[in-house]
């Protein structure tokens, strides 16, 4: 009997991820993700109807684990500078153990290719964006952070200098710990807020 429907969509989903860090999106084919996982190619079919399907569940899987990595630092209690230095610790080590995040985001498959794509990733970006600026916002109150910067202003500027951060990681082939930037990227912050 084959595995439940979710494990085989997932299996799919991971390998399909895998296969973007390794060779970038525009190489993975339906074959190579069946491949990867040991299966037929039609099966791939029987969970999902096309590639974009593929991806449009690797990046749900991926916002919902970047999510549930962040969610603490969003809502929970404590200074918010002393969160939002370990929220970007966590987003980058998070980042780190899944390679095919930047492989995707930076893709043309993403930008210019699939609409269903690129609007899942700006609702999460606007999600993303919204919870930071509410950050900014307790860390003003708190007295913890300047009170000129506008919050939604510079909740762009922080995910900004992750992305950028993440874009020079991809392009360097990984060739340097995401985690061991966190520091500096905080710090160059922290100057600002």
């Amino acid at each position: 009997m084959g595995k439940p429907h979710e494990q085989r969509q997932q299996e799919i989903v991971e390998a399909a991820l895998e296969l973007a860090a390794e060779q970038g999106v525009k190489k993975v084919t339906t074959q190579a993700i069946a491949d990867r996982v040991g299966i037929a190619q039609p099966t791939v079919f029987r969970h999902f109807p096309n590639r974009d399907a593929i991806f449009a569940a690797a990046i749900d899987w991926l916002a919902r684990g970047l999510f549930a990595a962040l969610g603490a630092f969003f809502t929970g209690s404590g200074p918010a500078d002393e969160r939002l230095r370990a929220l970007i610790r966590a987003q980058l080590a998070f980042i780190e153990r899944n390679k095919g995040l930047p492989r995707i985001l930076f893709s043309d498959r993403l930008h210019l290719e699939s609409p269903v794509l690129k609007a899942a990733v700006q609702r999460i970006m606007r999600s993303y964006m919204e919870q930071i600026a509410s950050l900014v916002r307790a860390g003003q109150a708190e007295g913890r952070f300047r009170p000129e910067p506008d919050p939604e202003v510079t909740a762009r500027y922080v995910a900004a200098l992750i992305q950028g951060t993440v874009m020079r990681w991809s392009i360097f082939d990984f060739g340097f710990s995401l985690e061991a930037e966190a520091e500096e990227l905080w710090e160059f912050l922290a100057r600002s807020l």
